[in-house]
């Protein structure tokens, strides 16, 4: 029965669903004023940037978001992560951040 749970463990993962290990991000469209909900998974959509001795020294994701409204102008939010992948820095073009 053991062999049977690692087994379907290894296909089904460990149960935990990115927990602390994601970022929830609301922006609100510049234009329409639609808020747009989205996740960045600190594990998956982060890449890398470089520093010396070819070591990772912070990571970046860049998100284009478009509402549902039809509007269809892009709001564009560049985030910045240290080392640890804690939001050091963000930015946004065609709207704006929400709290919460």
């Amino acid at each position: 029965m053991k062999f049977i749970k690692k087994v379907s463990s290894f296909f089904t993962g460990s149960g935990e669903r990115n927990g602390d290990r994601s970022l929830s991000i609301s922006v609100r469209c510049g234009r329409c004023g639609e808020v747009i909900r989205t996740r960045v998974d600190l594990s998956n959509d982060l890449a890398a940037e470089f520093g010396e001795g070819e070591r990772e020294a912070a990571y970046f994701c860049r998100k284009v978001l478009i509402g549902k409204q039809g509007c269809y102008v892009p709001v564009e939010v560049l985030l910045k992560f240290d080392a640890r992948r804690s939001l050091v820095e963000k930015q946004i073009s065609g709207g704006k951040f929400l709290e919460g």
